[in-house]
């Protein structure tokens, strides 16, 4: 039986302060990661993300938005959303979102990544970036990871997988599988797959679950550490005269070919 003293989460978010809401944003924002719109939002609850502080510039719409494409986490968004001025919202994101919709959430904790990653017998692959550039790219590959049940994503090199502009790239699904950065050396363990033109064609082979497809960057493709380091080296399809496909495209031909060819 509720305890009519108790306020209703939904109520209390409907009736929040929007000074206290912006005040715990500027507490959090050092450490956690930022949501950034509604569908970051949406998916980051659905895969269980921690998100202490959500806001909006229009409580009405989001809530309206969750019931027609997201009804499950309807009623955690209800809870969360705390309505803020315009101009207020604005200024806590790089560029204000069509959905008026920002959030702090969590990051998981690396140690559990790592276990994630390097379980002994992963039942999907990994996804390598080594030393990837684009930040939109890298988003948009932990978008199809997620997507396909991937095990998880690594990057190598510079780029922070979990850099505001990635998370935003990826739609929140950072936290729909395991997300880090480590060196080649560091790799887990397993057979690495690594896409390069000069490779045997992915078409007649059979991609193991427990394999770690990796990617060079956009750029210059595959570092001498990364080729050192692969078992197999592995050519999509492409017309003569056409130099490469676009990073995400290339992750999600190869993924989708292991979808088909797993347990075959």
């Amino acid at each position: 039986m509720n305890d009519p003293g108790r306020q209703d989460p939904a109520e209390h978010a409907e009736t929040a302060d929007p000074a206290d809401a912006l005040a715990h944003w500027r507490r959090l924002v050092g450490s956690a990661v930022l949501l950034d719109g509604f569908h970051a939002l949406k998916h980051a609850l659905r895969f269980g993300a921690e998100v202490p502080v959500a806001v909006t510039a229009d409580r009405r719409a989001a809530l309206a938005l969750a019931d027609e494409l997201a009804p499950d986490v309807r009623r955690a968004l209800d809870a969360l959303l705390t309505e803020v001025p315009q101009a207020a919202y604005a200024a806590l994101v790089p560029r204000p979102h069509p959905t008026a919709v920002a959030a702090l959430a969590v990051r998981p904790a690396r140690e559990a990544n790592l276990r994630a990653l390097g379980q002994a017998a992963r039942g999907a692959p990994v996804v390598v970036l080594d030393q990837p550039r684009n930040l939109g790219n890298a988003g948009a590959v932990i978008r199809l990871a997620a997507g396909f049940g991937a095990t998880g994503v690594i990057t190598t090199g510079t780029l922070d997988p979990w850099h505001p502009t990635v998370v935003r790239g990826g739609a929140g699904l950072h936290f729909a599988t395991a997300v880090e950065r480590l060196d080649v050396a560091e790799l887990p363990s397993g057979p690495v797959f690594a896409l390069d033109p000069e490779g045997e064609d992915i078409r007649g082979l059979k991609l193991p679950d427990d394999a770690l497809l990796a990617f060079g960057s956009e750029r210059s493709g595959l570092s001498r550490e990364l080729r050192a380091r692969a078992d197999h080296l592995v050519a999509l399809p492409m017309r003569p005269q056409v130099s490469s496909y676009n990073l995400a495209t290339s992750v999600a031909m190869t993924l989708y070919h292991w979808s088909l060819t797993r347990g075959a």
